[in-house]
């Protein structure tokens, strides 16, 4: 079956680049700034802000606040998707990047709890809201800006660069905790060394604005914007993006969240609570798995692009299906390797997982915006993305933290990756390939079925 292409054509590739390179770096910092809060609730976070009576209660309240984010991104996903599909993609983009950037710089200069008390938290609560309202509304822009520019026969591999923001993020979180950490005392880097790559994020905001704001709204969504206002010339009445969403996608928008599943869970125990695990279990250094994840997030930023493109060549499905079962499988090999306490092969057992993970992380955002119609995209992909951070990736290091504590073994914790998995492979598996789909065939307000086919048919539903 031939690949669609654009209503305008195929942009030429310069142009193409330029929306690649300006999403993924956007994308880069925007990850920063919610990683490096991940990081460090784990190693940190919770002796700054948290009573010190308690270790364990510290990091439990640390990764409860760490969770507080997912929460806020459904609520980001929503407003930020509503105005997404009725102003443009670009400005709501340039709307959380400021946002995220200047609540991550914020926390730079927070007092901890020895100096303002209750008043420490409590404002770390609500910056860390604002951290995920900001994200909630990101991925889904980044990822259809590029999606929806053009060259559709490999749409998998181009969508996947701002996807490979996120571990690109990872790298500049993990990596500057790490040089701090070993170039700093523990007693330095515990007092204010923390402190500075929050503050960094505000260069890192103003680089990612200016290259931003250069990059023109997608022409799939122009030719949306035009037929909603020859609708709105004739007199035809147009629902709110998120009502045609739960009328006309409901499939789609469970599909969504049954794919982010184990995507989610697995990133976040392969990437944030490998650190607690590992300076809980053994007390080792956090030097010693900063540089793991370091390595790993290197590899990662690779490999996502590479598992996009074959996405192209042989669908979304099997290669999503394949990184679901992996991750699954690799949990218990993971904890194994950690267990040794071993340098080389702790940076083994991460990679391996993230590798798992870019087969899923890959296709996914070519994936999602196959499933649903131009004018209500990224209201669609930002619901189903949003609504799976919550009860996958926001609790993943909570449930995480409880199973270690319950049981004693990291073995408890890969049970609870494989349960995931399955989730996501069902999801997956009875849903039929979006690869041949035409973004620009389904305005997302007509009275057919959701995203059609480019033979005409109707995508068909298992």
């Amino acid at each position: 079956m031939t690949q669609p292409s654009t209503p305008a054509g195929s942009p030429p590739r310069t142009s193409l680049i330029k929306v690649v390179a300006a999403s993924m770096l956007g994308t880069t910092v925007e990850w920063y700034d919610f990683f490096l809060y991940g990081v460090a609730a784990a190693i940190v976070l919770p002796h700054v802000f948290f009573p010190a009576a308690d270790p364990v209660a510290g990091t439990l309240l640390s990764f409860g606040t760490f969770a507080i984010g997912f929460v806020a991104r459904p609520l980001g996903g929503l407003v930020f998707g509503h105005y997404g599909d009725k102003l443009g993609r670009k400005k709501l983009l340039v709307v959380s990047l400021l946002m995220m950037g200047l609540s991550t710089f914020a926390i730079g200069l927070l007092p901890g709890y020895a100096t303002i008390g209750v008043a420490a938290p409590a404002i770390l609560v609500l910056l860390r809201l604002i951290q995920g309202f900001a994200l909630g509304g990101e991925w889904g822009g980044a990822v259809l800006i590029v999606s929806e520019h053009g060259d559709a026969r490999r749409r998998g591999f181009w969508a996947s660069w701002p996807q490979a923001g996120a571990p690109a993020g990872q790298l500049l979180a993990n990596g500057l905790l790490a040089l701090l950490a070993v170039v700093q005392s523990e007693e330095a880097f515990n007092s204010w060394g923390w402190r500075i790559p929050f503050l960094l994020s505000a260069v890192l905001v103003l680089i990612g604005l200016y290259v931003r704001l250069s990059v023109e709204e997608s022409p799939v969504f122009r030719e949306a914007q035009a037929k909603a206002a020859e609708r709105a010339a004739e007199g035809r009445s147009q629902t709110l993006p998120i009502v045609e969403v739960l009328r006309r996608y409901p499939r789609e928008v469970l599909t969504a969240m049954g794919a982010r599943f184990a995507e989610n869970v697995s990133y976040y125990i392969f990437t944030i609570v490998v650190s607690t695990y590992m300076k809980e279990q053994f007390g080792l250094p956090s030097s010693f798995v900063l540089g793991a994840v370091l390595i790993g997030a290197a590899v990662h930023v690779v490999t996502i692009p590479l598992w996009g493109l074959v996405s192209d060549r042989i669908g979304r499905r099997p290669v999503y299906l394949l990184g679901a079962a992996g991750v699954g499988a690799w949990a218990f090999a993971f904890f194994a390797l950690l267990d040794t306490q071993n340098f080389g092969l702790t940076v083994l057992a991460v990679v391996g997982g993230l590798i798992f993970h870019g087969a899923m992380y890959g296709p996914q955002a070519a994936f999602l915006s196959e499933l649903f119609g131009t004018g209500v995209r990224y209201s669609g992909v930002s619901i189903g993305y949003q609504l799976a951070s919550v009860a996958a990736g926001g609790l993943a290091p909570l449930v995480s933290v409880a199973l270690l504590a319950a049981f004693g073994t990291g073995y408890a914790i890969a049970v609870y990756v494989a349960a995931s998995a399955l989730i996501t492979l069902v999801a997956v598996a009875t849903y039929r390939e979006t690869r041949d789909r035409d973004l620009a065939a389904d305005d997302g307000f007509g009275d057919g079925s959701a995203a059609s086919l480019t033979d005409g048919s109707a995508a068909a539903r298992p």
